[in-house]
This record gives C-alpha cells, sequence and structure tokens, in this order.
C-alpha cells in the first residue's frame, strides 16, 4: 500500500530512497513503498522518488566468496572487445558494442 506523497525535498525525517538507504549499508528487506516524492516538471509528469522507511530497513548482505568471484567474471568479460577479441581495459560501451580503437577504425 502506497503511503503519502509529499513535494520534492519535503519529506519528513525517518525516510530514505534505495540509494541513501545503500549509503547508509542498509536495504529496504521486503518492505513496502512507504511514501513517494513528487518533483513537478513542465509539459511531463512529476519525477517520482519512492522512499522506505529506515527503522524497518535490513542490513545489506555481506559480499560472499563465490558472489565476489561471479562478478569479478562478469566484468572481465564486459571488458573483452567482440570484435578484436582484446582485452580493452575497461568496461565497453553497449552504445559502442566495440571498444573505441575498433568503432573509430574505418571497415
Amino acid at each position: 500500500m502506497l503511503g503519502s506523497v509529499y513535494r520534492w525535498r519535503l519529506a519528513p525525517p525517518g525516510y530514505a530512497t534505495v540509494r541513501q538507504l545503500r549509503a547508509k549499508g542498509l536495504r529496504p528487506g521486503g518492505q513496502d513503498v512507504a511514501a513517494v516524492l513528487e518533483r513537478p516538471r513542465k509539459r511531463r509528469g512529476p519525477l517520482v522518488a519512492y522512499l522506505y522507511r529506515i527503522d524497518r530497513a535490513k542490513p545489506v548482505r555481506p559480499m560472499t566468496p563465490a558472489k565476489r568471484a561471479a562478478l569479478a567474471k562478469a566484468n572481465a568479460a564486459q571488458q573483452v572487445c567482440p570484435n578484436c577479441h582484446q582485452d580493452a581495459g575497461y568496461r565497453i560501451p553497449a552504445s559502442l558494442g566495440m571498444c573505441v580503437p575498433c568503432f573509430d577504425s574505418p571497415a
């Protein structure tokens, strides 16, 4: 059930967004959205931010060795260029689909 709706920057203390919870080492922990922040915009619908109660938040789960290894493997796979098969040394942007040298070279 959705709670109260507040204007941008006018939410009472005790509420936080997911990012704010994460910065405090917390997660929503399965709780429903407690409130909504709305920021009006011209010619479009309002920007919306969902708020959760801090007192009901749970601590972030610790990273397990298996999860850390899987994350490292996934990140490494996103650094290999599918065109030249070289390690680019950075995460290849999905918008390019290949490393910058391959993208810039006329083919």
